[in-house]
């Protein structure tokens, strides 16, 4: 059984390290200018340079994303940008536009080329174009069923298959939204990475001429018509694997490292577990589903299109769920000491003595332990309470186990 090379999201690089500490074979970025990602995003090319060598230090795989629909501006300013590429020698490119697929195919004939999810490929004829004009890898439609991909592989040998397996997804139809750009009276544009998500949003009826409103689903939080649920396949990990996709793909360089912690570590062991033909497979499987379920935010979970769930597909009580557990901390180093381990923290929201904690350690190990006291970092003092704000308070905590760096925490807030 081929092991499916595990893809995730990089928004700046500690977040890139994160990923790789918790199993990721290759992370994907860019820079706002050319990506869809413009907000969250603290990639420049300096730190694309910085990653592409730490990558590569640990034999993993950087992928750039120039997946805008791109303007005649944007063309000016891309052979600058593909030559130190190039230079970097990145992995790999992820595009959507021709015009950009034929400008990096002539300025640099060997780049590996992957076709993005946002060219909305459906079928195997398309994705044999595409191939036949240098893409080796497509990253299929999201609103393909697992049929179809089996159909487009079995069609297509030669070519790789990548799709996604987690996070959010758009209510467009592959992410081709025009209501943030409306709704911005032109200013944030959704196919220049700059949405606004107001499919997130609370909408209202209002009739024309009348300033009464009406919500059309009467609750505590609003009406959410247009809030798809988050996709989460890791329960179908063993079909997607026995139909030979080449690569997963975790959607989400705007979230956390505890995001990244968690949801990476759950599939890299996942995916392992599956393709060592683990006993119990299904009952692990559904421990590591629950982990996510339970102790992350997210807006329900679907299988989506996938297995023609598509139409089940909307969360329409809330915005999101409220986890009884909140991400409070990750572990920068740990020391052993006579009387256990000393783990440096750098503080995200508020940690206080007494606590109870769940660290998750890679890949993905959970350790619990109560909170005693901690020492600041800055003054050396002994202290109770820490708090995550500005650039993020760093404290020293005992353990009687040791948690790596990049290991993240968790407390209990319910």
């Amino acid at each position: 059984m081929t092991k499916p090379e595990l893809i995730v999201p990089a928004g700046n690089l500690d977040k890139m390290k994160t990923a790789f500490a918790f199993g990721a074979d290759a992370v994907y970025l860019g820079i706002p200018y050319f990506s869809l990602r413009v907000r969250i995003n603290d990639f420049d090319l300096e730190s694309i340079k910085t990653a592409v060598d730490y990558a590569h230090g640990l034999s993993k795989k950087v992928y750039v994303t120039i997946n805008i629909f791109a303007h005649n501006e944007h063309l000016d300013k891309l052979p600058a940008y593909v030559a130190k590429l190039k230079e970097y020698q990145v992995d790999g490119l992820f595009v959507s536009d021709p015009g950009i697929l034929q400008l990096i195919k002539k300025q640099w004939p060997q780049a590996n080329l992957a076709l993005s999810t946002q060219a909305n490929c459906t079928n195997w004829l398309s994705a044999k174009f595409w191939h036949d004009q240098g893409c080796r890898r497509i990253i299929l439609g999201r609103e393909l069923s697992l049929v179809e991909i089996k159909d487009i592989k079995e069609k297509l040998p030669g070519l790789e298959l990548e799709c996604f397996v987690h996070g959010a997804l758009c209510m467009a139809y592959s992410g081709r939204c025009f209501l943030s750009k409306l709704f911005s009276n032109g200013q944030r544009d959704a196919n220049l990475g700059d949405c606004a998500q107001p499919c997130r949003w609370q909408y209202e009826i209002k009739a024309q001429g009348h300033e009464q409103t009406l919500e059309l689903v009467e609750e505590a939080h609003g009406s959410y018509l247009l809030n798809s649920q988050d996709l989460c396949l890791l329960r179908r990990l063993p079909e997607l694997i026995a139909v030979g996709l080449d690569a997963f793909k975790i959607e989400g360089r705007a979230k956390s490292v505890y995001y990244l912690a968690n949801v990476v570590g759950a599939y890299r062991q996942a995916i392992d577990l599956v393709v060592g033909e683990a006993a119990n497979l299904a009952e692990e499987l559904d421990k590591l589903y629950q982990e996510l379920i339970t102790k992350l935010y997210h807006r329900g979970y679907t299988e989506g299109f996938m297995f023609q769930q598509g139409q089940l597909a909307q969360n329409l009580d809330n915005s999101h769920n409220d986890p009884d557990w909140e991400f409070c901390g990750q572990v920068l180093s740990c020391t052993e000491e006579r009387s256990g381990y000393r783990l440096e923290v750098k503080v995200h929201n508020t940690m206080q003595s007494g606590d109870r904690l769940e660290l998750v350690r890679p890949y993905y190990d959970i350790m619990t332990m109560k909170l005693g006291v901690m020492v600041d970092q800055a003054t050396n003092q002994t202290i109770t309470e820490a708090h995550g704000g500005g650039g993020g308070q760093i404290v020293y905590i005992p353990a009687t186990k040791p948690a790596p760096g990049f290991s993240v925490i968790r407390r209990k807030v319910k």
